[in-house]
């Protein structure tokens, strides 16, 4: 009897991509776990910007916001991620930051996660009161946010390398509608 052989190549396999993906601020310990694992994989290990350290002192007051992936209506993974945080200081201003923008690198550029991050990012500060958002950005990202809405507003200096700051144009960002449902918003 003929034996039977199968010949397939494994690298014509991607890895699985989930098409579920929720973006929205960590709340459990697995999602911020995973949101400062990914930070530390993007920005220490992959792209040694921050080797030691990528964590500083604007953690504990920043907004952690991630995306998240989901097999069968239950989330599993954090694929992307950012922080927002109001700088203290400007009693006449809300200035928000946002910073530590990542993908993981099976989803860059998958289903727009960094768009919906910065979307969900520039939406809850302008919610919370933020009249400017800014942020350091790395200059080969420039022109990405300059297609959602960004414009550079100078040049500085991060971790000892050449950064770009700028600025969101809030009137192209929704307010969110964290309310749609309850009675006090019904009136």
């Amino acid at each position: 009897m003929a034996k039977l052989r199968y010949s397939f190549n494994d690298e014509t396999f991607t890895d699985f991509r989930s098409q579920h993906i929720q973006v929205k601020v960590a709340e459990s310990s697995w999602e911020k776990q995973g949101y400062f694992a990914l930070r530390k994989s993007v920005f220490a290990k992959e792209q040694k910007i921050l080797p030691d350290n990528e964590q500083d002192g604007q953690d504990f007051r920043a907004i952690a916001i991630v995306a998240l992936t989901s097999n069968w209506g239950v989330s599993d993974d954090v694929v992307g991620a950012v922080r927002i945080y109001r700088v203290d200081g400007a009693p006449h201003e809300q200035i928000w930051f946002g910073g530590r923008l990542c993908v993981t690198r099976a989803y860059r550029g998958h289903q727009s996660i960094g768009k919906a991050l910065i979307n969900e990012a520039v939406s809850r500060a302008k919610d919370l009161g933020c009249t400017t958002f800014l942020a350091n950005v790395q200059p080969q990202n420039e022109h990405y946010f300059q297609s959602v809405h960004w414009k550079t507003v100078g040049a500085i200096e991060v971790a000892g390398l050449p950064h770009v700051r700028m600025e969101a144009d809030l009137s192209a960002y929704p307010f969110m509608a964290r309310c749609l449902f309850t009675e006090r918003c019904s009136s």
